[in-house]
Formats: C-alpha cells, structure tokens, sequence
C-alpha cells in the first residue's frame, strides 16, 4: 500500500501505533515520527525516522491526498494539541486521526483500532485528568456489570472502558435496536483486536418504564453492579413532553432501583446533571426526583451502595451543541447561539465516565457525588473555537447568531444547591455533596404516589392519566414544599 501514514508523537503510544501498523501493512507505511523533543528529533525507531520540530517538519513534507496523520500524544495538552491540529490541516492533511485520552489507554496500549477522525470535541475544553483505569477497575474484576443506555454518549463510552475491568459479563441494556447494536459490534470488534479482557459482553433491548419486565430482567442477569444511565435529556423536547420525561426517567428508575434491591446488586451507581440543581426544566426536576430516590433507596440497602454521581454537560453527547454546530458549519452558517451570555460547565466524555468509574469504586451508600467541571464556559467560545476548527473566521466567514433563551433553559446552571455543600474526598475532581437542610422524606414519597396514576393508567384515578397541567402543578408544589 502507498499510503504514508505519519505519527505525531515518539513516545510509547506512538511506538507501540507504529509497531501495529508495520505488521498490518494494510493501515499504510510509517514514513515517519513527528516530535518537538530535541533528544528524539533524528533519531530512527524501528526502521522509522524522528523529524521535528513538528511545525518545521509538517510544512516540508508536502502530503499526497492519501496520506494520513495520527496524534498519538494521550497526555498531552488541549492547547498543545490544537496547535498540532492547525499545522497539519493549513500543511494540507486531509486525514487526520486521534487516539484517545491517556485514560482509556491501560497499560500504556495503544491500538490501531482505537483511533478514530479527530473532531471538535477532542480539542475542546480543559486537558483531562490521568486517571489509572485498571487500577480504578479493580473492584469490577469477576463481576457481573450492567449499563443501562448503554447506546447513548455516557453509556457507550463507560462500555468502552469498562473493557478493561475484567469484568465476566457486560450487559449493554437499551431500548433501541440500532444503538445497542452498533455498540454491541463495536465491542466486539475492539475485543478482536487485543483491546480489554475477554469479557462476555450480552445485548439486551428493553424498556425500564415496564416493571414486570425490569423485575425479570434483573432477577435473571445477576448483575453485581448497575450504572444507569438511560434518560431522557433534550431539554426543550422535554419541556413539550413532561409527562413523559417523568414516567421514563422518574419511575423507570424506581422500576430499576427497586429490581435491584430485590435482587442483591451492590453498587447502584445513578447518572444525574447540573440541571437538577434548582430545576427551572422537566427535565431537571425529573433528575432532582431521582437524586432524592436513589438516597431514599440507599435507606433500605442492608448490602449494597446505591449512589449517584452528577456533572454537567459532555462535550459531543447526542442532542448536544457540537453535532448542531457540525451541521450548521456545514452548510455555511449561521450558526444559532441562545444568548451570547449563556454558559455551560463541559467535560469530554471519556474523562467524565473515567471519573464515573472511579466514583463508583469508592462511593458510599446513599452518598451523592460530584464531578468538578472546572469554569463555565460560554457557548458562544465553543462556536467560535468549532468554527476555526474548520477553518473558517468567525462572524466573517460563518455567522453567528442569537435566537433567544428556549423554555426551561437557563443562563447559567449551578453544581450545589442553595442546601448543599461540595467537599473533598481525596480524589482528584470527585467531591461530596453534604446537605446542609434536609428535605422532607413525606413530601417527596406523597409526591410519587400524586405523580404515578398521571404515568401509569389507573382505574381508580382515570381523569388525570397524561393530565400535564396537573403534573406541572404537582412538581411545582414539591419544591415549594421542600424548599420551606
């Protein structure tokens, strides 16, 4: 194959890339290493030349169309590799790919497999924190591991990582086909290629707001761990459609909670958001409510921890703004921001599930953890940084514009509620969530039992199934009551 294939970075991970690449010759040729340390810059490694600077050497090799640049440099900085990223694309590279995060490299491995076309989301956002995955796994290793979503952005991702664990079975637990089956095959195909440990990994499709059914299905898996992380999350979509959110993300997590309790899970690990801090949104009081239900359970868990960790947006999630602005970039703009004000707190999600991972390792029963999010950023920074991505100037060559603030959104989120307070647990950026006011555990159960025959048909109750206006009056009421 003529395809040059170039390497950006002479450490171990590029090493170990080059040595996978010259036994499949079908990835191309290695034609050379690009590195900015002076005691690598002409050295040969394996038959392969180091050059450098990077910026000196990129703009002397002239790329063919069929060449291919790879950054393998996990540990280093966003900055630094934004400016790799500008070099190779203005020296003409077409093909440029990324391998992951330093966190999902176990035992300094890297594969071919594992790198994928950079995009937006891979420079964008604070550098992550390293965090030891295998060791961070150890509690998972024999262990029977369910993800709940495990389609989605968070659930997929934690799929990925939790190959490593050693984990005898993951069972990957969505409601759509498609989803499930692309991470399913994605699984299995990082497991072909030495990716993880041989881990049975089992499919299932199903829906959490069917209790018989979730009561079966836990019954039967025997799973010793639960990460959930189904839910309904679009915001604005939500806000049109509140019955549902709180039937799907509500009860199917009492449908969920209560299966697992019956059932002798031992770690319940919740995924909540900033947005059931103070919820302005259905979607957040629906977060809120079942922050309240997974303390509420950890009280009748004589042995398991049922918890839950909370963070705020991800950077590249489904629904999220980075596919919206992909997409508009794509056909020339504008690209439509809420507010030039409005900020967000972003994390990538490789590095939140790590830090999810983690949490659940050592986490207490009934405990509520935090993820820390750094500072707030601007959605208009990330437009911009996304619109220079691709090499366009904002406001000159792609427009932005301003469509005002949607139902349910707000400028700014909080991480801590007015009654709680965020302390440290002696891990890098997992914080504790104390109350400082406790809420009223009647109010909150009452409020269940109000909510129920709206979601679910009831015989004795048959005028206010999917009665909406009563379900918005009833949520309102519960934060009225456990904020006095």
């Amino acid at each position: 194959m003529n395809k040059r294939v170039y390497i950006v970075g002479a450490g171990f991970a590029g090493k170990t890339l080059a040595l996978e690449i010259q036994r499949k010759s079908v990835f191309g040729r290695v034609a050379a290493f690009l590195d900015d340390d002076i005691e690598k810059i002409g050295r040969v490694i394996n038959g392969v030349p180091v050059l450098g600077p990077v910026a000196e050497a990129v703009r002397a090799l002239s790329p063919q169309s069929g060449d291919e640049a790879v950054v393998a440099m996990p540990s280093a900085t966003r900055d630094y590799q934004w400016k790799v990223y500008a070099v190779l694309r203005d020296a003409g590279f077409q093909k440029i790919r990324i391998l992951p995060t330093i966190s999902q490299i176990v035992k300094g491995d890297a594969l071919f497999i594992q790198t994928r076309a950079i995009d937006p989301q891979d420079l964008l956002g604070r550098s992550p924190v390293s965090i030891n995955l295998k060791e961070s796994l150890a509690y998972l290793r024999g262990k029977r591991v369910l993800v709940t979503g495990a389609g989605g952005s968070i659930g997929s991702e934690l799929c990925r990582q939790l190959l490593s664990g050693g984990a005898e079975r993951l069972y990957l637990l969505g409601h759509g086909e498609n989803s499930i089956y692309q991470i399913d095959r994605e699984l299995r195909l990082l497991q072909e290629e030495g990716v993880g440990e041989k881990a049975t990994v089992v499919p299932v499709i199903g829906d959490l707001k069917d209790a018989p059914y979730v009561e079966f299905l836990l019954s039967r898996l025997k799973a010793d761990v639960v990460f959930h992380t189904a839910a309904y999350k679009h915001v604005p979509m939500m806000e049109e459609n509140p019955v549902a959110v709180i039937q799907n993300n509500l009860f199917g997590a009492e449908n969920l909670m209560k299966a697992a309790l019956t059932h002798g899970v031992k770690r319940f690990v919740h995924i909540t958001t900033d947005k059931a801090v103070e919820p302005r949104s259905m979607y957040g009081a629906s977060k809120f409510l079942c922050e309240r239900l997974a303390a509420e359970t950890a009280t009748a868990s004589k042995n398991g921890a049922f918890m839950a960790v909370r963070f705020g947006n991800v950077l590249g999630s489904r629904g999220s703004i980075i596919p919206l602005f992909e997409g508009q970039i794509a056909k020339g703009g504008p690209v439509t921001v809420t507010h030039p004000d409005m900020k967000r707190w972003f994390m990538s999600i490789p590095e939140a599930c790590s830090l999810i991972l983690k949490a659940g390792g050592l986490g207490e029963n009934g405990r509520l953890y935090l993820l820390d999010m750094g500072e707030p950023v601007k959605i208009r920074d990330i437009a911009e940084q996304m619109i220079r991505f691709y090499g366009f100037e904002p406001d000159k060559d792609v427009k932005i514009v301003y469509t005002g603030v949607r139902p349910g959104e707000k400028l700014g989120e909080r991480l801590v509620a007015s009654n709680e307070e965020a302390v440290e647990t002696g891990f890098n950026r997992i914080l504790r969530i104390e109350k400082t006011r406790r809420n009223d555990r009647d109010a909150f159960w009452e409020t269940l039992e109000r909510l129920r025959p709206i979601c679910y048909f009831d015989e004795k109750h048959p005028s206010v199934y999917r009665d909406a206006a009563l379900l918005r009056e009833i949520i309102g009421d519960i934060f009225i009551t456990m904020n006095n």
